[in-house]
């Protein structure tokens, strides 16, 4: 179909009016990236993109991720008009309280936003991610006969994300896994926020995508002709890679007081909306206008892409009758797992197990539950000989197995789990990541989007405590599990044994609506038998439960988390009968039970109350109380065996013993 640059080159100008009333009504939020690529929007959702608005999450659009979420309003308005639920009425509402337009994208909120977006970088890695969860789909549903997934993921970023660590990261991992249906557009338009590019940077884009393993093209941004040839070559990747389009653009085209100037950036052209509306061939006074040959032709090409929906769906259909196993797994992508069931496929520790930490325990649980959820995947930062989270059963993902569920992430943590939440977005299959606990920290932006976002990620960090021993403090991650508890959403869990750690999986699996971070030791530690294996898995799924109850009246608590839970177990022989001790290794699981099981762990009578984890202290008083006491570590490690760390520290069963007395 031919171009139809006349009615999209007032399109174009059309959104810049748009965008430019929206800011004018709130006085605030950005205006450059909505008018420098008004062009490429209108070819995009006015022509080139496969999508349907009635259907916003069909499983066969192309995915359109915004990375430079400061400019939502680029989105806002071409979803608005492309068809979508979004009436004129949310633009007018722009960043107002409890409307579908905040001021930055966010999944959930708006039909048709593919991902949160914001924080500069994330929306590069998630389509990365969404592009590795394209090419498993096609390899795992597709047949010679109907291949019923063959989408595109494109992403729009600017500077501020070239600039971004991790979005490199994701750009290196795109290269070599050669990404092919992946079209990211680099908005080129030699501005940041504060100043012109050059004051920061200096390097050739187009040769360094071309470095490693990228085909790139360069176009006039406003030339819409030239942007949808460019676009059309990406789409076929003829050379098998991921395709960048640098579209050189002119930061508020349209606004000429600022155009071309770090002044574009923000709001700052707002006040000249007259001015710049008339310019832009508006009506004068009429705010917030679209024409009507304008909503015409997306009228009629809405009908368009909603008929090509429905050619796809009886491809899909007759797909569905010739292959029931797939249709069937296809089916089950999104639902949630009964943890009942996770953990009837996970066999008993035998009760002497001696395992490699409670990460080789993780290794063991896996393994049946990856048989038993063929759409969960696993990877790992270049730590899968110590996080033990590779799924034995299958291969790698790589260029000539697309099929495979082991991703190898190379050193890459950030970009490692923005590209897990693209997978997560995507939906279609379950994401899990792994790294050393410490690097919690590199990845720290994606968890927090992915906890804001409510997606399903699971974190297998490993070697979680000061029993990461010779190391040393560098390694130590003292704070980090008590730094991750405090992200709302996220749950924490850190399993004192391997039967815990089979409650763990099950939490983690079980939980669909956000992610879930288990903390794995690295040293060894003994199967608490204190009670039946049953129970301790049980148990975990509530966040925390009677590990050992006393066999007198109740006298004290002792909680512990982890690998510590060992030694409130041993404290608790020499405390006597009136001792009672608690596991607690997910504090967010057991806030979220009902206040009479809280009150039956943890009764409130009993106010004399010591805790003991290998961290900082101060969480736990939210458990212990005013009268209570923590044992815990609130300084960096050191470099030791682990068991010469514990007792330097203080970590030990007769310093749980001490504090307990201490309360009398």
């Amino acid at each position: 179909m031919k171009l139809p640059t006349e009615i999209l080159a007032k399109a174009a100008n059309q959104a810049r009016g748009l965008a430019i009333d929206a800011v004018h009504a709130c006085s605030s939020g950005h205006l450059g990236l909505p008018l420098g690529c008004a062009e490429i929007g209108a070819v995009l959702f006015g022509h080139a993109l496969a999508h349907n608005p009635d259907e916003p999450r069909w499983i066969n659009r192309d995915r359109f991720i915004l990375s430079a979420g400061h400019g939502s309003l680029f989105l806002y308005s071409w979803l608005h008009l492309s068809g979508y639920d979004l009436p004129l009425e949310q633009l007018k509402k722009f960043r107002v309280l409890h409307s579908r337009t905040p001021g930055h994208p966010e999944f959930r909120e708006t039909p048709g936003v593919e991902c949160t977006t914001g924080p500069l970088g994330q929306g590069v890695g998630n389509a990365v991610g969404m592009a590795v969860a394209g090419q498993m789909a096609a390899a795992r549903f597709n047949t010679p006969e109907q291949a019923i997934f063959d989408y595109r993921v494109v992403c729009l970023c600017g500077d501020g994300c070239m600039q971004e660590g991790v979005a490199m990261e994701a750009v290196a991992f795109a290269g070599h896994h050669k990404l092919s249906n992946l079209i990211l557009i680099y908005d080129s338009n030699d501005v940041t926020l504060d100043a012109m590019a050059a004051k920061t940077q200096s390097e050739d884009a187009a040769r360094r995508f071309k470095a490693v393993g990228w085909d790139v093209q360069t176009v006039d941004g406003h030339d819409m002709a030239a942007f949808l040839k460019a676009f059309k070559k990406a789409r076929r990747a003829p050379s098998g890679k991921p395709q960048l389009i640098v579209a050189r653009t002119v930061i508020g085209k349209g606004i000429a007081e600022v155009q071309g100037t770090p002044k574009a950036h923000g709001e700052g052209g707002a006040k000249f909306s007259d001015s710049a509306r008339a310019g832009l061939g508006l009506p004068a006074g009429e705010h917030f206008y679209v024409s009507d040959e304008v909503r015409a032709h997306f009228d009629g090409h809405k009908k368009a892409l909603v008929r090509r929906a429905r050619k796809w769906r009886k491809l899909f259909d007759a797909w569905r009758g010739s292959n029931p196993d797939k249709a069937a797994l296809l089916d089950s992508a999104g639902v949630r797992p009964d943890a009942a069931a996770v953990l009837a496929k996970i066999p008993a520790f035998a009760p002497d197990a001696k395992l490699s930490g409670t990460r080789a325990a993780g290794r063991e649980v896996l393994q049946p539950v990856a048989a038993q959820l063929p759409l969960l995947i696993s990877g790992s930062a270049d730590l899968h000989g110590s996080t033990y989270n590779y799924i034995a059963a299958d291969k790698d993902f790589e260029p000539a197995n697309r099929s495979g569920r082991n991703l190898r992430f190379g050193i890459r943590e950030h970009g490692m789990a923005a590209i897990s939440n693209g997978v997560a977005y995507d939906g279609l299959f379950r994401p899990s990541c792994a790294t050393f606990l410490v690097f919690a920290d590199y990845c720290r932006g994606s968890i927090r989007v992915a906890a804001l976002s409510k997606l399903p990620v699971i974190y297998i960090f490993t070697h979680d405590s000061i029993g990461v021993g010779e190391d040393g403090p560098t390694h130590q991650p003292v704070e980090t599990v008590s730094s991750l508890r405090l992200i709302p959403g996220l749950d924490v869990v850190r399993p004192a044994d391997a039967e815990e750690t089979a409650g763990a999986f099950a939490a983690a699996l079980e939980r669909v609506d956000g992610p879930t971070l288990l903390a794995l030791t690295r040293q060894s530690v003994p199967n608490l038998n204190a009670i039946p294996a049953d129970e301790r898995r049980s148990g975990v799924l509530k966040g925390a439960y009677v590990a050992l109850r006393e066999s007198g009246p109740l006298e004290r608590i002792l909680l512990a988390a982890g690998s510590e839970l060992q030694l409130a177990l041993g404290a608790a022989k020499e405390l006597g009968a009136g001792t009672r001790v608690v596991s607690v290794p997910c504090f967010e699981r057991f806030d979220r039970q009902s206040a009479e099981y809280r009150e039956s762990v943890l009764p409130s009578a009993c106010r004399k109350r010591v805790a003991v984890e290998a961290g900082v202290t101060s969480p736990w008083r939210a458990y212990v109380g005013l009268d209570g006491a923590v044992v815990g570590v609130d300084r960096f490690g050191l470099s030791a065996p682990a068991p010469q760390v514990y007792e330097q520290l203080g970590i030990t069963v007769p310093a749980v013993v001490a504090a307990a007395r201490r309360l009398g």
